[in-house]
Order: structure tokens, then C-alpha cells, then sequence
């Protein structure tokens, strides 16, 4: 099954998306069984147009405004968790990119539906050399490395005094080694594998100072004053992260609410579970939840698209707010697990494995619940967030 060819606009994107949902779930557990994405599933992504959302009209990408991509890859993960975090990654490495020197932006996007990956934290390092930087190291969590065209590895570069300088590097996957190494309970189909740099010289326009971004400074002058780029990267990384959660959740349910009419509660005199009246209170309980975090991640969503400035107050905000959907759709997605027996726990039956991605988001560094609410809560209270990563 494939989708109709990308079209030049991302009209009809998410409706391509919700007529592949089938064919992607039915490769869910092929996935975390060989802990990457399958080939055809990439394949028929990439033919649905999702991996331009964030490609510069210029090359023959979208821009696709935040609200679709948030349908789009909520789409995805009600089907798929991993394969919707894999593309979430490569279709947000893509809007970074696109913040690199113009000439880094030639060489990137040579098609509009090219793959770019990314890490941001800065295990590798790099040494300032003539016309560049040689980049030497490992770097963990390197999600959809195995499909990706280009890797944004993240750098430090080492001085005599003070911190080091981080920089987001843009390097052609052909010059890193994959190491085989993604061995983990959730998300174990996004094939988050380390890759290794080994004395890679890049030149220094493929070079993005990661401080400066921060502070909304980057290099690109084509993109300078285009609103759509304008947006903090942080913020757009909260936009991409949402719809993952609530797509999880969402599945979760939908899974839930078919399952009760195949199968009674074992030791009580229900033959069906859906005739049950604390069936009736768990799955309210958990469609509640999920209305919640929907209800967030509009807000945040609302927030970003309204352009800025974004002042420190607001950032947090949209940060814990992130971090809030992730819990709620956590607990919405722990509620019908724990309602739905020990037969959910075979590997083929798609709750279990929601529960495991669900948790896997909610430990990511950027989206964990608590760090989230202790950032916003110092500003509430008259402090410094006591981080630049908003």
C-alpha cells in the first residue's frame, strides 16, 4: 500500500497520512522486532510528502504550518509510536537545517523529501582547523540514522578557559558509522542508534553555533526574515513532541474500545468487558484525559503560531505544558492497560507496546513532566528558568 504521490503543497497531507495509519500499525511490531523503522514504511512516508513539513518552499518543501504538523504526526503515532518518533526527529532536523548558512542549504536540500537527522547533546567534539572543523566521537540517540541523507551532529569545541563552544555540525551519513547498539524497551523501532565521527572534516559553512541559535541568531540570510524559521527551535520541538503523546493515547484507546467486545473481565461473571460498568468509568476516565492534553497542546500550538517575541515567561509555559501532555496522555494510556488483562501483554496486541513508548517519551530530557514543571514553576516565583534550552 502506498499513497498518492506528494503533491507540490501540503494539501491533503494528513489525510494521506490517515489512509496509510493501516499500513503503518501493520508493521508496528516488525519494527520494534528489528529496532528500526521497516524500508517500506519509510518509503510510503516519504511519498506522503511528511519529511517536507519543514523544508523551505525554495527546494520544494512545505512550511506546513505547526497546527497541521501537530494532525500529521499525531496520525502517525496512534498507528506507530517509534516510527512516528523517527519522523518527528527527521521531519524537525529538516526546520533546522534550514537555519544553516545558504550554501550548507544547497547541499542539504538536493530534493525536497530528504531525510536529516540529529542529536543535541554534545558527546562528540571538534577542533578548529583550516577552513573548518575535524569532529571526532560518539554520539548516542542518533534516531532514523539508518534512513537519514544527513546527521546534525552536535559538537563541543574545547577551550582553554570557560565552557566549551557547542555547534550543530551538518555531516552526509556516509561519512558516520552506525554502531548496532539500540537495544531498548520503548520506542525500539525509532533506531536510536549511536554514531561514531572519526576525524570528519567539515567545512565552516556547515557549521551552526548552537548558543547563538538559542538567542534566536542564526546564519541562513534566505530564511532571516521568514516568520515560518523565526519560531524558536525549542518551541517547535514542543509542537513536534505533542502530537506524539496524544497520538499514543489516542491509539491506545481506540485498541482499548475494540478489545472489550472480543473478550469478558476472567474471574467475574462479565462475559464482555464493554457491558461493565468499571469498564464504562475507564475508558471515560482515560478519553477525558486525553481531551485534556488535546486542550494543551492547542493552546501551545496557538502560542507558537502567534509569533513572537517570546519571552522567557511564555517559553516555559509552553515547555511544562509539553511535558504536561506527555503525563496525561501517560496515565490515560496506563489506565486502559491496566484494565485490559494479561492477554494485552502478547507482544502482537499494540496497548503493551504504547505503554513502553508512552514511558519512553516521558524520560525524554526535554519532555520529562517534572524538570518541565520545576522550570516554569521558577519562573512563576521571580527566578531565572536556570536553562537557555527554552
Amino acid at each position: 500500500m502506498a499513497p498518492p504521490p506528494a503533491s507540490s503543497s501540503d494539501t491533503g497531507l494528513v489525510a494521506r497520512l490517515r489512509d496509510l495509519a493501516p499500513f503503518v500499525r501493520e508493521h508496528a511490531l516488525r519494527a520494534e522486532q528489528e529496532r528500526r523503522v521497516p524500508d517500506e514504511v519509510v518509503a510510503a512516508l516519504t511519498e506522503a510528502g511528511v519529511f517536507r513539513m519543514n523544508v523551505p518552499r525554495r527546494y520544494g518543501g512545505y512550511q506546513t504550518a505547526p497546527h497541521t504538523q501537530v494532525e500529521a504526526l499525531a496520525e502517525i503515532a496512534a498507528a506507530c509510536g517509534s516510527t512516528a518518533f523517527a519522523t518527528l526527529i527527521q521531519a524537525g532536523c529538516a526546520f533546522i537545517a534550514a537555519l544553516f548558512p545558504d550554501e550548507a542549504q544547497d547541499e542539504i536540500f538536493t530534493r525536497p523529501d530528504v531525510r536529516v537527522g540529529g542529536t543535541l547533546v554534545p558527546d562528540a567534539t571538534a577542533v578548529a582547523t583550516d577552513g573548518g572543523y575535524v569532529v571526532d566521537g560518539t554520539s548516542a540517540f542518533a534516531t532514523g540514522c539508518r534512513h537519514a541523507d544527513w546527521h546534525l551532529l552536535t559538537v563541543r569545541v574545547e577551550s582553554g578557559d570557560g565552557p566549551p563552544e557547542v555547534l550543530w555540525t551538518a555531516v552526509p551519513m556516509s561519512e558516520l558509522e552506525i554502531l548496532d547498539d539500540w537495544y531498548v524497551s520503548g520506542l525500539a523501532g525509532s533506531g536510536s542508534n549511536s554514531v561514531v565521527a572519526r576525524d570528519v572534516f567539515v567545512p565552516a559553512h556547515r557549521v551552526l553555533p548552537v548558543g547563538p541559535l538559542l538567542g534566536g541568531e542564526f546564519p541562513s540570510k534566505t530564511n532571516a526574515d521568514d516568520p515560518f524559521y523565526g519560531v524558536p527551535v525549542l518551541l517547535m520541538f514542543c509542537v513536534w513532541t505533542a502530537p506524539h503523546a496524544l497520538g499514543l493515547a489516542r491509539g491506545a484507546l481506540a485498541e482499548f474500545t475494540e478489545r472489550i467486545h472480543r473478550r469478558g473481565i476472567t474471574y467475574t461473571f462479565h462475559t464482555r468487558q464493554h457491558e461493565a460498568g468499571v469498564t464504562h468509568l475507564q475508558a471515560a476516565e482515560a478519553a477525558m484525559k486525553i481531551s485534556c492534553a488535546e486542550l494543551l497542546a492547542r493552546d501551545l500550538v496557538a502560542r507558537v503560531e502567534a509569533g513572537g517575541p517570546y519571552p522567557q515567561r511564555d517559553r516555559a509555559r509552553i515547555r511544562a505544558q509539553t511535558g504536561y501532555v506527555a503525563r496525561l496522555c501517560k496515565e490515560a494510556v496506563d489506565l486502559v492497560a491496566s484494565a485490559s488483562g494479561a492477554s494485552s501483554l502478547h507482544r502482537e496486541v499494540p496497548i503493551q507496546r504504547a505503554v513502553r513508548d508512552v514511558q519512553a517519551l516521558n524520560l525524554h530530557s526535554f519532555v520529562n513532566p517534572a524538570t518541565n514543571l520545576e522550570l516554569y514553576g521558577r519562573v512563576l516565583s521571580g527566578l531565572d528558568a536556570g536553562t537557555p534550552f527554552l
